[in-house]
């Protein structure tokens, strides 16, 4: 069963996140179980692949609304840094932003299914 703990372990501010699920704990642990299958995460790397920024863009922007909002920062740094080159268009080689976000998001799904 997840427990907050296990979020603090992961390096999320559980504290604000569940002020902003108006204090109920049980809906904040509820939402971040649902995190690790968001289909942003497969379309933000399935866009890149594609070379279609503004898609990859949208899916970045749409994973940071959620992860800011559950105070999963790990996760989050990694997503408003990968949003802000998308929104700019910067043409590189994104593959290690997905390397780290994959592997935080498989980290976080270990957690939410343990």
């Amino acid at each position: 069963m997840l427990t907050l703990d296990q979020l603090d372990s992961f390096g999320a501010n559980t504290k604000t996140g569940v002020q902003r699920c108006a204090n109920k704990e049980e809906l904040y642990l509820r939402l971040v179980k649902m995190v690790p299958t968001n289909a942003s995460f497969k379309a933000l790397e399935e866009s890149i692949n594609h070379n279609d920024l503004d898609k990859a863009f949208q899916a970045a922007h749409a994973l940071k609304g959620v992860l800011l909002s559950l105070e999963l920062t790990p996760l989050t740094e990694l997503v408003v840094e990968i949003t802000d080159l998308l929104r700019n268009k910067t043409m590189m080689d994104y593959s290690n932003y997905l390397e780290k976000i994959e592997t935080l998001r498989k980290k976080l799904e270990d957690i939410c299914n343990n």
